[in-house]
């Protein structure tokens, strides 16, 4: 294995002007730097990054700690984070909460003891708010995308929730829908409460009628739903809804199969739609319509933001960065009263 001491023979250098050279010493002259740097290559010479982080004080490690790597919305926002970071010379740990506070946690320990530079996460709620404390205390920078939680001022990039869903029940009552249900998310996470109260004022701004019974609060992840689309297709039909929206592609997607089990017709008899694009693949005749919020600009733009904190580029304020979502409408919701 080619070491420092073999550069710095080879390039007729001090092994300390090899160092300086590694973490781009001022010290070093132009014609200096040349010189070793056309050693290292010429020798495949890969530098020690414990040795390389105890000079610099970075590791050049940042995480991503997300809630649901199986969610196609969190591996797109992964895939724009991790280029982000590569273009940057950054590597990146990868953290899945699985919606648990108690498991992020373990991870925001662990990312602290392996001295990561900083961190982009997407946190598990309101219980977030202690283990984000950690990181305050231990001074390493940190940016929220997704989900903001009350009591923490950081950057955030998050999706437009409020607009997002006024579009999705605007698209419903233009299909002549009067009667729509929400399957959401934990009030404990903050873009689900902006989601049911942007609903509810959006049901208000089209003049219909909130009806506790259409409101239904379940979780994120992946889940049969018969029992909760039992529960509102058993209405009486003055009060059994038309339309469904959901929170999340997964409460989509899982919402369809739960009517498709129980013999009932998508749009025909019920029309669905959600927040969040569970087709992977384009060409792959999707059949869901959608609201798909920017993931992979959630992704990237966060790690760039969370890099400029490392790299002391921002600005002292906190920044915020609300990105707009594409509503696509397909086959789901493609019948009009």
């Amino acid at each position: 294995m080619v070491t420092i001491y073999d550069v710095a023979k080879k390039a007729n250098v001090s092994p300390m002007t090899v160092s300086r050279v590694i973490n781009r010493s001022p010290l070093i002259s132009e014609k200096t730097r040349l010189k070793v740097e056309a050693v290292i290559e010429e020798l495949d010479y890969i530098p020690n990054k414990q040795a390389r982080s105890l000079i610099s004080k970075e590791t050049k490690l940042v995480s991503l700690v997300i809630s649901d790597i199986s969610n196609p919305f969190f591996t797109t926002i992964a895939r724009g984070a991790e280029d982000k970071a590569m273009q940057s010379g950054y590597q990146l740990l990868l953290g899945n909460t699985d919606e648990q506070t108690m498991k992020e946690s373990r991870y925001i320990d662990l990312l602290l003891s392996s001295k990561v530079d900083g961190v982009l996460i997407a946190p598990a709620g309101d219980g977030s708010l202690a283990n984000l404390r950690k990181l305050v205390k231990r001074k390493v920078p940190f940016v929220l995308i997704d989900r903001h939680v009350d009591g923490m001022t950081s950057d955030l990039v998050l999706g437009d929730n409020p607009e997002t869903t006024r579009k999705l029940v605007a698209h419903l009552v233009e299909q002549g829908h009067r009667k729509i249900a929400l399957i959401n998310g934990p009030s404990s996470v903050s873009n689900a409460r902006e989601r049911k109260q942007a609903f509810q004022e959006a049901l208000l701004l089209n003049g219909l009628e909130l009806n506790p019974q259409l409101f239904i609060e379940t979780h994120f992840r992946q889940d049969n739903l018969s029992d909760i689309v039992n529960t509102l297709i058993r209405l009486t039909p003055d009060e059994r809804p038309t339309a469904i929206l959901a929170a999340n592609n997964f409460i989509g997607v899982n919402t369809i199969r739960a009517l498709r089990q129980m013999q009932i017709d998508v749009p025909g008899d019920v029309a669905v739609a959600c927040f969040d694009d569970p087709e992977p693949i384009p060409d792959y005749n999707p059949f869901l319509t959608v609201a798909a919020q920017p993931a992979y600009d959630m992704g990237y733009m966060g790690m760039q933001m969370l890099i400029e904190r490392i790299e002391g580029t921002a600005p002292p304020s906190t920044r915020k960065v609300v990105l707009p979502s594409e509503l696509i409408i397909r086959k789901s919701t493609d019948r009009k009263l």
